[in-house]
């Protein structure tokens, strides 16, 4: 069997490589570099803690007080374009405290196995860079603190009982924060991996294995017969196979509008910025959950990250944004003074869905046309548990059942 994959990113070659590992002949096509999207640029966690999906109770509040401030963490761009509109509006209805917690348990399911498939992954042979330093959760209000703490029940179902720690016990646990911070949440099992490494790493095992990848290589038309789609037009010529896998993050959306199966598949725009040296030293990875910032410690630098802004596919980097961004961590640590070795900031696209859950599985009615995109700010957590269910889904024809909640057919039932 003959499998294209359109994109690139974590998501694409993680799958590209179990399908090759279960005998599949693979052809990977990227428009741009492998990896180079929303993989490149992302908080480089492993992020079990925080699994949640973007709509959340108060979050269209929220979102509508944060309207006029250019620095805010959740920004979406006024637009009256009739796809736009369906989608926030689509967003609102999940916005409900019923909705988050069914996508908090999804996704928590979907990422139960990660860890393990990780170790796999190095056992057979994929070198990247990962470390096991767990994520704090650190707060300055109670509010935001004990909004965090409804949910835990959930992931204690899932056996991720955090260590709740108050006042100078945050300090305790990683003493580069200042007294701002108050309240904490530590989970322990959480990772970090350089996202950039991963994809080497990738690329190098789905080479092995005699996959070929083919960057800077668009698509720009599919060829069909019928329902089926039998191949694709790029610079290179026509490339054909039996099956078609649509890995391309926010650019999925549009291909399957060209298909005739439109997925609701729109970007959410993040920033990062890299420090390099790290400016100080973390014990353990943090969120600082009343920025919404993420700061990743890893093997000779740091990276800060967040914001989420709703609008088109302008990837320019918005710097009013960038600074509050780096006021966040002038703001929660003690020794943060303009360090030197400050990076470019990076701007890039996170394939959002309305209810915040990923599309995986078959492109229905399209006989053998599937999607694995709409991760999110989850897509390095969520991929190897994708391309585990995407390769059963392709060889198989079956899919377990928690791959339901995420299927295609949720956008397309009447």
């Amino acid at each position: 069997m003959r499998i294209i994959v359109v994109g690139a990113g974590a998501v694409g070659l993680a799958s590209a490589y179990r399908l090759a590992k279960s005998g599949c002949e693979v052809v990977v096509l990227d428009a741009r570099r492998a990896g180079s999207a929303a993989t490149h640029g992302n908080a480089a966690k492993i992020a079990l803690a925080e699994s949640g999906p973007v709509p959340a109770p108060g979050v269209i509040l929220q979102s509508l007080k944060w309207m006029l401030k250019p620095d805010s963490p959740l920004y979406v761009k006024p637009s009256l374009a009739p796809g736009f509109v369906k989608f926030m509006l689509s967003m609102a209805r999940h916005c409900t405290a019923r909705d988050f917690r069914r996508g908090l348990e999804v996704q928590l399911r979907l990422a139960e196995g990660t860890m393990d498939l990780l170790d796999d992954w190095t056992r057979d042979g994929i070198s990247f860079e990962m470390h096991k330093a767990g994520v704090l959760l650190a707060f300055e209000t109670r509010d935001r603190y004990e909004e965090q703490c409804a949910s835990l029940d959930v992931f204690e179902r899932f056996g991720m009982v955090p260590e709740h720690l108050h006042g100078d016990a945050v300090q305790a646990r990683e003493p580069a924060l200042n007294s701002r911070i108050r309240h904490g949440l530590y989970f322990p099992d959480d990772r970090q991996v350089e996202p950039d490494s991963l994809t080497q790493g990738l690329l190098k095992r789905c080479q092995a294995l005699g996959v070929e990848i083919h960057e800077h290589s668009p698509v720009h038309r599919f060829l069909r017969r019928g329902d089926a789609v039998t191949g694709v037009l790029t610079d290179r010529g026509e490339i054909t196979g039996d099956t078609l896998l649509l890995a391309a993050g926010v650019w999925t959306g549009r291909m399957t509008r060209e298909l005739g199966v439109p997925m609701p598949i729109r970007p959410g725009k993040g920033y990062s910025v890299d420090y390099s040296p790290a400016p100080l030293h973390l014990r353990t990875s943090l969120t600082l959950e009343d920025a919404r910032v993420a700061v990743t410690p890893l093997g000779g630098f740091l990276r800060l990250a967040g914001t989420m802004e709703f609008g088109g596919l302008e990837e320019n980097v918005n710097l009013p944004r960038v600074a509050a961004i780096k006021k966040a961590a002038a703001d929660a640590f003690t020794d943060w003074d303009n360090p030197p070795g400050e990076a470019a900031p990076w701007a890039g696209m996170r394939p959002m869905t309305p209810d915040g859950l990923p599309v995986i599985g078959r492109l229905h009615p399209l006989p053998n046309v599937y999607v694995a995109s709409g991760h999110g700010m989850l897509g390095l957590t969520l991929a190897p548990a994708t391309a585990e269910i995407i390769t059963e889904a392709i060889t198989r024809q079956r899919l377990p059942a928690v791959a339901e909640a995420v299927s295609p057919l949720r956008f397309t039932r009447r």
